[in-house]
């Protein structure tokens, strides 16, 4: 045990620096990146997304900014039975287009045209079970294959593999109405905002948070 310390100590060394080099998208900017986006296709290595990573659907997400330059996130998760809601809140760093947020999570973005794709990599550092995803968000519901092709090159230098790739399937569920714009207020039904909703997704409610997945911040009370 004592032996393989220096070698563990090695392997988070080279994970720190690997985060440190993580790129982002040159003179970022937040007005242009606000809005409406559909999350077109995941890749994670979190054991709880590769277990549901066959059964998710594509959500929507609302990202905004607050005047001191924080990033808002909110989704909604279409489940077989119902939506799940999920609010992310980032701060903001020195470095443009990388925020930080509680559970020593990380996000970037990497890439950007604004108006039709962003790549945005996450990292949990959680000691009981630390996962990394790179997601790929697009203005419309259809991905086009050169796009994906792009998306999939960028998964072998975030240290994930192309069998932990998800390419989500649309879904009319949880957001009904057009959600425009950096102040577009999701619709979501209200009974989802007050208890969240039971599913056969959630294994334990202690399951392990994913980045930017369902039950990240939500216990679901099911019906006994």
């Amino acid at each position: 045990m004592t032996a393989a310390l220096p070698c563990l100590a090695l392997a988070l060394l080279c994970a720190l620096r690997a985060a440190a080099e993580v790129p982002v998208q040159p003179g970022f900017d937040t007005q242009k990146f606000a809005g409406k986006w559909h999350l077109a296709a995941t890749v994670s290595n979190c054991s709880v997304y590769l277990k549901m990573k066959d059964r998710m659907k594509s959500p929507i997400a609302i990202i905004s900014f607050r005047p001191e330059g924080n990033l808002a996130m909110k989704l909604a998760w279409p489940l077989p039975d119902g939506c799940q809601r999920l609010e992310l809140l980032f701060q903001r760093s020195a470095q443009a287009g990388h925020y930080t947020a509680q559970e020593k999570r990380e996000l970037w973005v990497m890439e950007t045209d604004y108006s039709h794709y962003a790549i945005v990599h996450e990292t949990q550092h959680s000691e009981r079970q630390p996962s990394t995803a790179l997601q790929l968000l697009t203005r419309e519901q259809d991905v086009s294959p050169q796009l994906l092709q792009k998306f999939e090159e960028l998964i072998p230098t975030v240290g994930l593999t192309k069998a932990m790739l998800a390419v989500l399937p649309k879904s009319g569920k949880c957001w009904q109405g057009r959600a425009e714009g950096a102040g577009a207020r999701a619709m979501v039904p209200p009974a989802l905002v007050e208890t969240g909703l039971c599913s056969p997704l959630h294994d334990t409610p202690s399951c392990p948070s994913c980045p930017l997945l369902p039950h990240t911040r939500i216990t679901p009370r099911c019906p006994k």
